[in-house]
C-alpha cells in the first residue's frame, strides 16, 4: 500500500492499495458519516458494489443509487434523479456520498456533493485508469450540457480517495488501454523520468502487475497533485493538465462518444506536439517521441474521417476558453509544458491532418 496526501486548500488522503480491507477505517479517519449514499453505475454495481458494503458493515444506513453506465447519462437529468434519491431517504448534511466508478461517476457524484444541501462530504472509489489516476484527484466534478462536455460544474475535493488498483482488471481491454492516456500525460508534461520509466516498464504496466500498477498511479497521481496544489482553480499552471483535452475533447464530441476518452487525448497529445514542432519549440524526435509512447501502450489506432470544420466549432465552445481566447498546451521538452493562448485555426487543421496522415 501507498498513501499520498493531496495538500490542496482542504487536504485530503489518496490512498493506493490491493483491496477494500482498510476502506472503513480510512471513511472514519476522514469522516463520521451518519449515513452513506454510494452512487455507481449499471456496469460498476454489478461487480463491486457488494463488496463495498460487507467491508463498510453494519451501524449506520448504507444507501445505494446506480444510474446507466456510460457519457450519455452525465447530464442534469442524472443529478435531478439522485437528488430525489437523497431526499427520499432523508439524507442532510451529516451523511455522506461515495463515488464508486470511473470518471463519469465522480463526476457525477462529485457534482451532486458539491450542490446538494450546498455541500455535503463525498469520497473517491475510482476503479478505472482515468479515475485512479487523474479525474479523482483535484476537485473537478460536473456534468455535459447539451453538446459541451463538462460544461455545469464545480471545484469541489472529496475527503478522501480510496484506490484498489485490482479493480482495473474487470475493464475490458480497450477502456484499460483508454485510461493510460492520462498517465503519458502526465509524464509528457511534468517528468521526463517517469516517461523513461513507462518506456522500461511497458510490458508489467500493460500485464496489469501490481506492484508496476501502485507505483505507476503514486506518480502520476504525484505529479497532478503537485500541480493542482500550486493552482487550486485552473487560474494558470493547472491549464497544463489539459494537454491533448481541448481537440481530445472536440473530437470526443464529434464521435458521438464512440472513441474513448483516452483514445482521443492521445490523438490530441500528438496534435498539440506536432503544433510544438512546427513552432519550433521542440525537435522533430521529441514529437515522434510522443508518437512512440502512445503506440507502445497501445493508442493511435487508425484516425477516422471527422470533419476538420466541425471539430474546429467544437473547440471554440471549449470551456477552458476565457476573453475569447483558447490555452492551448503545447511542448517545450518531454517532461516540459506551456500555455499558449495564440494558437490559430490554420495551425489547428494542419495538426489534423499531420494526424490522419500518421494514423492511418
Amino acid at each position: 500500500m501507498r498513501r499520498l496526501e493531496a495538500m490542496e486548500a482542504r487536504p485530503y488522503p489518496i490512498i493506493l492499495t490491493s483491496d477494500f480491507s482498510g476502506l472503513k477505517v480510512a471513511i472514519n479517519e476522514a469522516t463520521c458519516p451518519s449515513a452513506i449514499m454510494i452512487i455507481t453505475d449499471t456496469h460498476v454495481g454489478p461487480l463491486y458494489l457488494a463488496t463495498v458494503k460487507e467491508e463498510l458493515g453494519e451501524g449506520i444506513p448504507v444507501y445505494d443509487y446506480a444510474f446507466k453506465a456510460g457519457e450519455t447519462s452525465k447530464h442534469l437529468g442524472t443529478i435531478t434523479e439522485i437528488y430525489n434519491a437523497l431526499l427520499a431517504v432523508h439524507m442532510d448534511r451529516s451523511g455522506l456520498i461515495i463515488a464508486l466508478g470511473g470518471g463519469v461517476v465522480g463526476d457525477i457524484a462529485g457534482f451532486v456533493a458539491s450542490s446538494y444541501m450546498r455541500g455535503i462530504p463525498f469520497i473517491q472509489i475510482p476503479t478505472t485508469i482515468v479515475a485512479q489516476n487523474d479525474s479523482s484527484m483535484g476537485g473537478k466534478v460536473g456534468v455535459d450540457y447539451l453538446d459541451h462536455k463538462n460544461m455545469v460544474g464545480a471545484f469541489y475535493n472529496p475527503k478522501l480517495v480510496y484506490t484498489n488498483i485490482r479493480t482495473l482488471g474487470t475493464l475490458p481491454e480497450r477502456e484499460f488501454i483508454s485510461g493510460l492516456a492520462e498517465v503519458l500525460k502526465h509524464a509528457l508534461i511534468k517528468n521526463k523520468a517517469f516517461y523513461d520509466y513507462l518506456l522500461k516498464e511497458k510490458d508489467k504496466i500493460l500485464q496489469q502487475d501490481d506492484r508496476s500498477l501502485i507505483e505507476m498511479t503514486y506518480t502520476s497521481c504525484k505529479a497532478k497533485c503537485e500541480v493542482v496544489e500550486e493552482d487550486a482553480k485552473e487560474l494558470g499552471l493547472r491549464k497544463i493538465l489539459n494537454f491533448g483535452h481541448t481537440i481530445g475533447h472536440a473530437l470526443e464530441t464529434e464521435s458521438h462518444f464512440n472513441l474513448l476518452h483516452g483514445e482521443c487525448v492521445a490523438y490530441g497529445m500528438v496534435m498539440s506536439a506536432y503544433i510544438s514542432y512546427r513552432r519550433g519549440y521542440i525537435e522533430a524526435s521529441h514529437l515522434k517521441d510522443v508518437e512512440s509512447l502512445c503506440r507502445a501502450y497501445k493508442l493511435l489506432a487508425p484516425f477516422g474521417e471527422y470533419d476538420s470544420h466541425s471539430l474546429l466549432q467544437h473547440i471554440l465552445y471549449d470551456k477552458k476558453k476565457a476573453y475569447g481566447k483558447i490555452a492551448f498546451i503545447l511542448l517545450q521538452a518531454i517532461g516540459q509544458a506551456c500555455i499558449k493562448n495564440d494558437v490559430t485555426q490554420e495551425e489547428i487543421e494542419e495538426a489534423i491532418l499531420y494526424v490522419r496522415k500518421t494514423c492511418q
